[in-house]
């Protein structure tokens, strides 16, 4: 079964020019995806090339993943800050082909204390009676 999510991204690297007064606010580059895939499988954020280079990120090293066909090189980008339902963490992103849909993977989800339920979708871990728990990395 197919679950997707909401998902706001923002280029962190525009985001702390901003903070330091640099560049203005609405000069941050952003993107939502209204429906990125749930992919327990997939380990990291990874957005699709066009919104890669919509968002401005640069690569910063490379790294070999496991795909259904076989082992794929792809390319590790600058942070962005991603949010997923009002919680919101930072990470390094990996790349897709172009026509690959955002895929938000278990990193993501221990990050913001999420869980996949197979009938709700994506639901704060009711663990922690819905609220945010933050593991120590």
């Amino acid at each position: 079964m197919k679950h997707t999510t909401r998902i706001e991204l923002a280029n962190r690297e525009d985001q702390i020019l901003a903070n330091a007064g640099v560049i203005k606010p609405d000069a941050v580059r952003r993107v939502t995806v209204e429906e990125a895939l749930v992919d327990t499988g997939a380990t990291r954020l990874s957005l699709p090339r066009p919104l890669i280079e919509q968002l401005g990120l640069t690569p910063v090293g490379n790294t070999r993943t496991p795909t259904a066909n076989g082992i794929a090189a792809r390319t590790i980008y600058s942070e962005v800050r991603f949010t997923v339902l009002e919680r919101a963490g930072t990470m390094e992103v990996t790349d897709l082909p172009e026509n690959a849909p955002v895929l938000v993977g278990h990193m993501v989800l221990e990050m913001l204390d999420l869980c996949l339920d197979i009938r709700k979708g994506l639901i704060y871990n009711p663990a922690h009676d819905n609220e945010w728990i933050e593991e120590q990395w």
